[in-house]
């Protein structure tokens, strides 16, 4: 698959971690993503691809593209036998000022791009990316897009210094000492997350610290899964191993099968660090 990633210009880069352009034909027809602090926008320029958003979830196909924040479970994507798209990975609040939806009614419920930006808007932006000149021409495109549609957002600022510092500690932050820094009570600031990143600051915490312990690690080498879960706060490895399956659907043995088959099947592969194989 060719993978084609950049960061935006300021002032988008307070929103976007990155803009990137996929095609190819997918390692698996269904992976497991796991749940991860960041929402995502796709716009599809291939054939229609499938997501079941959360456990209790319908499978559905999307055409045009999809959007969601923030997971707060593992996500089951599928892809048709050769695929092709741009999208944007966002930081945890960074979607709420481009759609006009609230976050929450989007969080593990992916909604097609359509519903989001209606349908002649994206049928024009789909149009442009196609007759664009190659990957670099149509990430310019998506950036020029996003900064025509960038709004003031109220409460965008209070829920990104929060979220940053949540972020800098890998989600060993005490919410009282988040509400202090904040300067609000912790019920306001847990409606402006609900309502920019759909979950609130506790959840956005279990994401950062389940993160801080998997994306680091190494599958190819022994793991110490007892002393991960210490360094990360875990107080037993009974709630470690009920939170790692709710963000990834598997048990930590399970996961490090999965992560060391697609190393073992696609060395290299451009998606080999987060992805799995759908069990």
């Amino acid at each position: 698959m060719e993978y084609v990633s950049r960061v935006p210009r300021p002032p988008l880069d307070g929103f976007v971690d990155d803009l990137y352009y996929l095609e190819g034909t997918s390692p698996y027809s269904l992976l497991t993503l796991p749940a991860n602090p960041a929402a995502l926008l796709i716009v599809n320029l291939g054939a229609p691809f499938r997501i079941r958003g959360g456990t209790d979830a319908m499978t559905a196909e999307y055409a045009d593209g999809c959007v969601f924040t923030m997971p707060t479970r593992a996500v089951a994507f599928g892809y048709p036998p050769r695929t092709r798209s741009i999208g944007v990975h966002f930081k945890p609040w960074g979607l709420a000022p481009f759609v006009s939806m609230p976050a929450a009614e989007l969080c593990d419920r992916p909604v097609t791009l359509e519903q989001v930006w209606g349908r002649p808007a994206v049928e024009e932006l789909r149009d442009r990316l196609n007759e664009a000149a190659g990957p670099q021409e149509m990430l310019t495109i998506l950036e020029a897009e996003l900064m025509r549609r960038l709004r003031e957002t109220a409460g965008v600022d209070l829920v990104r210094h929060a979220s940053s510092v949540i972020a800098k500690a890998g989600g060993a932050v005490s919410i009282g000492d988040l509400n202090a820094a904040a300067g609000v009570s912790s019920t306001h600031l847990a409606q402006r997350f609900k309502e920019l990143i759909g979950v609130t600051p506790k959840r956005l915490a279990r994401s950062y610290r389940f993160t801080f312990i998997v994306l680091p690690l190494d599958p190819a080498g022994p793991v110490d899964w007892a002393a991960l879960a210490d360094r990360a706060g875990y107080f037993d490895q009974a709630h470690f191993g009920h939170e790692f399956r709710e963000f990834t659907g598997f048990t930590p043995t399970r996961y490090l099968e999965l992560r060391r088959q697609f190393m073992r099947e696609h060395p290299g592969h451009v998606l080999d660090s987060w992805p799995l194989p759908a069990d």
